[in-house]
């Protein structure tokens, strides 16, 4: 008779895998991941829904919240975020939601799929309300992506989640983008941190500059949609010249634009003008500037800058330096 040795057979321990990289203890204690829809990108405009996902260090969910938001104005581009003046008529006011949104973002870092402007947005509307909003820190999650060597198309949010193999439902809805944002955050995060990458943090000032008179100016209002008109008004001001790398922008300057964006073109465009700023269709000796997020396509308008040596800077560095455009040199 054979005799079973199987149950003898000594057992195997299981051998340790290689040890998980430390979580950086510099990275934030928590983070809110937040989406505005409003109506339109200028500083008179307003915002008409509000998201805001809060994630833990690692960027796990804890919890989400949404509110739409009665702009007192017409709402803007409808046909980009769904929200009629039917439908916000009896929506809350900023300042009754002020509580409960600075309850969801206090001690936390702010990202947003190009944070300056929902940055921007929510300082002003609280500025509006007579408040500070309690954000110290932002992170964008384009310049994230950038940092990380992410291969993305281009720097629109639906890229981001593709990459990640995140499913958007409903584009522009603040709680869905929202929610798509968070859950393609959450590994670029551990990425980031399994390789040490600093996280491209920004300090947020408290804005103090708004108005609450909406421009009329080149656009058009119809009942179901918002565009601005095909032709602006001729810029008032001179061309000072090229942009100069490190200086702030001037009120005249001629502005191109190529290829994606994050922000809707048309609405990017529109927050140039009201900033003064010229919008150029083509590239030519006198552009000051081109705006891309991808400057090695071979698109006529970079080739044109390259040949020309006119400067190029990608979405959210323009829309930064969109926060504080010098106003244009005195003719006297």
């Amino acid at each position: 008779m054979l005799e079973d040795r199987t149950a003898a057979a000594p057992s195997i321990a299981p051998q340790p895998g290689p040890p998980a990289p430390a979580w950086p203890p510099a990275y934030p204690q928590g983070y809110a991941v937040v989406d505005v829809e409003t109506t339109g990108l200028a500083r008179d405009d307003r915002i008409v829904s509000a998201a805001v996902y809060r994630l833990d260090a690692r960027g796990d969910v804890e919890d989400h919240w949404y509110t739409t938001v009665n702009p007192e104005r017409d709402p803007g581009p409808v046909w980009i975020h769904g929200l009629t003046s039917e439908a916000l008529a009896d929506a809350p006011l900023f300042p009754e939601i002020a509580d409960a949104l600075s309850e969801r973002l206090a001690d936390r870092v702010l990202v947003a799929h190009n944070a300056v402007f929902d940055w921007s947005m929510i300082a002003r509307e609280y500025a509006r309300a007579g408040r500070t909003a309690p954000v110290r820190q932002r992170l964008c999650t384009i310049s994230l992506s950038k940092e990380l060597g992410l291969p993305l198309p281009n720097h629109k949010l639906e890229s981001l989640a593709a990459h990640y193999g995140v499913v958007q439902q409903r584009a522009h809805h603040a709680l869905d983008d929202a929610r798509v944002l968070a859950e393609a955050f959450r590994p670029s995060l551990h990425l980031a941190a399994d390789g040490g990458v600093r996280l491209p943090l920004l300090a947020c000032q408290p804005l103090t500059e708004w108005s609450d008179t909406p421009r009329t100016i080149g656009y058009q209002y119809r009942p179901t949609s918002w565009r601005p008109s095909r032709k602006r008004p001729a810029c008032p001001y001179p061309n000072p010249g090229r942009y100069e790398p490190g200086a702030p922008l001037v009120q005249g300057m001629r502005v191109a634009f190529s290829g994606d964006t994050s922000v809707d073109r048309e609405l990017l465009e529109d927050r140039a003008f009201d900033a003064g700023l010229h919008i150029a269709t083509s590239v030519s000796r006198l552009t000051s500037l081109l705006v891309t997020n991808d400057p090695e396509a071979s698109t006529s308008k970079t080739v044109k800058a390259r040949s020309f040596g006119t400067p190029v800077i990608d979405e959210a560095a323009f829309m930064q330096l969109l926060q504080d455009v010098a106003p244009a040199p005195s003719s006297g």
